[in-house]
Formats: C-alpha cells, sequence, structure tokens
C-alpha cells in the first residue's frame, strides 16, 4: 500500500513543487499564510492549509490544529521540505516515526536554521544533504540517506547554494520512492 502524504513548508517551496510534481500529495501545510508555497500549491492544484502559530493561544493547542488535519486526511508521512518551526511534542506525540525531513548540510554537521551559511562560513571543503528522521532535537534524527556536495574552488555562496539545492531535489525524490510514496 502506498503511503500518504502531506509536505509542510514556510517559504517558497522549491522542495515542495519538486515534491509534488512526482509524488501524489494530499495536502500542503504552511506555517506562514502569505508563503509563497501555498501559490505553487494553488498551481499544482494540490490543496493547502495555512496557519500560524500567533493565531493560537500556545503551541500545544496550533499542533493540535495540525493533527486534525493529519488524521483528517489520514496521512502516513509528513514531509518537512523547509518548515522553519521545530517540530514540538504535540505534533511529535502523534506522527513520531512518521516526520522526515531535509536538512541542507551534512548532518551532524551544522544542524539549525542555517546549514548552509554555517557551512560556507566555516570554509569546509563539502557540505551535503540529508534527510532524517525527526525526532525531539533539532536535526538529530535517525538519518535515512545523505549526499555529500563539495565546495568548489570558483564557488560563490549563491553558486555552492543552488547546488546544494540541486542535491536536495534528487535526494528527496528517491527517499520518497524507497519509502513507498505514492507516484503520480
Amino acid at each position: 500500500m502506498t503511503k500518504k502524504i502531506a509536505v509542510f513548508a514556510s517559504g517558497s517551496g522549491s522542495n515542495f513543487q519538486v515534491i509534488a510534481e512526482s509524488f501524489e500529495v494530499e495536502f500542503l501545510f504552511s506555517d506562514h499564510r502569505d508563503a509563497y508555497v501555498v501559490e505553487r500549491a494553488q498551481n499544482l492544484n494540490v490543496p493547502a492549509y495555512a496557519f500560524e502559530l500567533k493565531e493560537f493561544d500556545n503551541k500545544a493547542d496550533y499542533e493540535e490544529a495540525i493533527v486534525d488535519l493529519l488524521e483528517e486526511h489520514q496521512i502516513d508521512l509528513v514531509c518537512l521540505a523547509g518548515y522553519m518551526k521545530i517540530v514540538g511534542p504535540t505534533l511529535l506525540a502523534a506522527y513520531e516515526g512518521r516526520i522526515i525531513n531535509i536538512h541542507p548540510a551534512y548532518l551532524p554537521e551544522f544542524p539549525g536554521a542555517h546549514g548552509i551559511q554555517d557551512t560556507w562560513e566555516a570554509g569546509v571543503s563539502q557540505s551535503g544533504v540529508t534527510i532524517h528522521w525527526v525526532d525531539s532535537g533539532v536535526d538529530t534524527g535517525q538519518i535515512i540517506k545523505q549526499v555529500r556536495v563539495p565546495r568548489l574552488p570558483d564557488d560563490c555562496l549563491e553558486s555552492f547554494e543552488a547546488r546544494i539545492h540541486e542535491a536536495e531535489y534528487a535526494l528527496y525524490p528517491q527517499v520518497l520512492k524507497e519509502l513507498g510514496v505514492g507516484r503520480k
């Protein structure tokens, strides 16, 4: 049986687009009503939901509303794709072992919100992309798959970042296929 997925994103949604062009996505969730990813979802005829933490009394209530959406749609796997909120205990309790995240660095190197920038500033010769299971830590969950991306001698931050994103666009579909997600 193929897994039903929801994709969570906070920004422009380029990884969401790559996923939605190849896989059946039940819905997109964004924590920003005005994020460009919501427009991408509309253009791809993927249902989109967006609400913000500040609209709720606390993070537990916010995450409970997300869990309700996931359960309503009978989601098997949550795919974080540039979702910039830390998954809290309410969502994790309901979906532990069923949430994956993509991170633009070769974990455990450079966890956190600025993986590419941190890698660049450290001057390392290579970075990469990691897809991992989400746990209660920040980018600490069990690694599913990784790929290295070298820093080339003529790279600037923008070219390095572009190649990391290209690696993301290749790696996420590989992992989703291996996890049994339904293809279009």
